[in-house]
């Protein structure tokens, strides 16, 4: 008996032993400065998740988090940089009409380094650089913000990135991870992982073009401003570049396309979702109390209803009016021209929420990556009307897998209008398939937030976990396109080819002596 209960204490302390132990909560500083809300929604969803975990979270945003913990989460506002963008914002409309590659080119020249430079000089955030804090990690925004990487040494913290729209060149490039353009569409692109010769063609011309303005134009007005705004820095721009430890991307392959990621890339798309809550009392009767179900119509955060030109507007208007189905459209207005008693207006959803409920049967968006995903993952078909950035290739998406219909946003009109949405209503295939498409998404083992959590200790567990790491990084363009060993093969290739063509020169001139020679010897004989 007494070695029996030995035993049984021996084995007891051995799986105690065995069990891993919680990592220590670490201070996170989280760099969140995008005045779109649907980049900051990104960002705050995976600082929840770090602060639901118990770690310390400071963010620097122009927005405050809502319903955060006070004692271990810290906002650094800078509301400045925001200014002008909310509700009666800017009309982004106006981007339809220039090439998709000019907003990427606004987003070098004038978008990112404006807001990384706003942010820089704010006075919170200066305050903050000046207080000699020190964070265990830094997680910083990769959207034309590479100067903002000089966070992480300044703080003393292991430098974390996160994409909000996916699996950008420019996130791609911080760890390594390959960009195949034979399958892989540039961003800013409306094309699908099936291309064409000719798409192909354009898909890799406009991913070098890209390549090379970011790395020979954008990179080294970066570093500029990195030697500005860090002059005590120990790290060159370009070690910092190299030092990213893990970068998050707003992305699942059951909802893109599979890419061919590095160990330190991990897929977080979905990770603002969060279990449905009790809508407002007046969107609940209203959802209620349709009979035919409800139709969601919301342009996103940046795009405004309100801005829709008054034919485009009102093409919408009469469409709603004739429909059986209920409307509710984000629209920031207290007043819509002509409202149709079927549709409510608000300037602001509880959009992920609204999509949860089983009445709504069509998502009408413009096909950001914030709203598609929650669509999805909600099992909702949808009626796409993409305006700039990558809306083209999130709809063309949409499109190629079923679940949606894409609308021209130049040709709208009732008949268009209608049409799209008869058609997506009335073909039970798109519904089956966007619930298809949640299934397969939902079906992880952690899910998008444990994930991120359990990726973020695991980088502070090991000292940054350079076994992550890819050596491509340190690679120039030269030596990771394999370009000086094509160069030697190709000159190993021309010696042989010389070599052999000299030998069968040598030859022929040798068999033309001998036959010269004997035509002698004969012609001397004759005679």
């Amino acid at each position: 008996m007494g070695h029996t209960r030995v035993l049984s204490l021996a084995v007891l302390l051995l799986c105690l032993g065995s069990v891993p132990q919680e990592s220590q909560a670490a201070r996170i500083l989280g760099i969140l400065p995008s005045v779109g809300r649907s980049h900051y929604i990104i960002g705050a969803g995976l600082m929840k998740a770090l602060l639901d975990a118990g770690h310390e979270v400071t963010i620097v945003s122009p927005y405050a988090m809502k319903d955060a913990p006070a004692d271990r989460h810290r906002d650094i506002l800078v509301p400045d940089l925001a200014a002008g963008h909310g509700v009666s914002g800017p009309d982004l409309f106006q981007y339809k009409s220039a090439p998709n590659l000019m907003v990427l080119y606004l987003v070098y020249s004038e978008i990112g380094p404006e807001t990384s430079e706003a942010l820089l000089l704010h006075p919170n955030m200066v305050k903050l650089m000046e207080s000699g804090e020190r964070f265990d990690a830094v997680i910083v925004e990769s959207f034309a913000s590479e100067v903002l990487y000089g966070l992480a040494e300044h703080f003393g913290g292991q430098l974390f990135v996160f994409s909000p729209f996916g699996a950008s060149m420019w996130t791609n490039e911080l760890v390594g991870t390959p960009y195949p353009y034979a399958y892989i569409p540039h961003t800013f692109l409306s094309y699908t992982n099936e291309m064409s010769f000719w798409q192909r063609f354009t898909n890799a011309l406009v991913g070098h073009a890209d390549k090379l303005y970011y790395r020979c134009v954008f990179l080294r007005q970066q570093e500029a401003m990195y030697r500005r705004f860090f002059p005590r820095a120990k790290l060159t721009f370009q070690q910092t570049l190299e030092s990213v430890r893990l970068a998050f991307v707003n992305q699942h392959f059951s909802l893109s396309y599979p890419h061919p990621y590095a160990p330190n890339m991990v897929e977080i798309g979905g990770i603002q979702i969060q279990p449905p809550k009790k809508l407002p009392a007046d969107i609940q009767k209203y959802i209620d109390e349709a009979p035919h179900g409800v139709i969601y119509f919301s342009m996103g955060s940046m795009l405004k209803g309100r801005n829709f030109p008054e034919d485009k507007r009102a093409a919408f208007v009469n469409v709603f009016r004739g429909l059986k189905e209920k409307v509710i459209w984000k629209y920031e207005n207290d007043s819509l021209p002509d409202k149709p008693p079927n549709v409510l207006i608000k300037p602001w959803m509880p959009q992920s929420d609204i999509l949860a409920h089983p009445k709504v049967k069509l998502f009408i968006t413009h096909g950001g990556l914030l709203g598609t995903t929650e669509g999805l993952y909600h099992g909702k078909p949808m009626v796409g009307i993409p305006i700039y950035g990558d809306q083209e290739l999130n709809l063309a998406r949409a499109e190629q897998a079923g679940y949606g219909v894409k609308l021209d946003y130049d040709t709208l009109s009732e008949e268009t209008i209608t049409t799209a949405i008869r058609t997506v209503l009335e073909k039970a295939a798109y519904s089956e398939r966007a619930q298809l498409i949640s299934a397969r998404y939902r079906d992880q083992p952690l899910g998008p937030a444990k994930t991120a959590v359990y990726w973020v200790e695991y980088v502070l567990r090991h000292g940054g976990a350079p076994q992550l790491q890819s050596p491509s990084v340190r690679l120039s363009f030269v030596e990771y396109n394999l370009l000086d060993v094509y160069a030697v093969m190709g000159a190993i290739a021309l010696s042989v080819l010389f070599g052999v063509f000299t030998m069968l020169r040598a030859v022929v001139r040798l068999l033309g002596y001998g036959k010269r020679a004997r035509a002698s010897n004969g012609r001397k004989k004759n005679q």
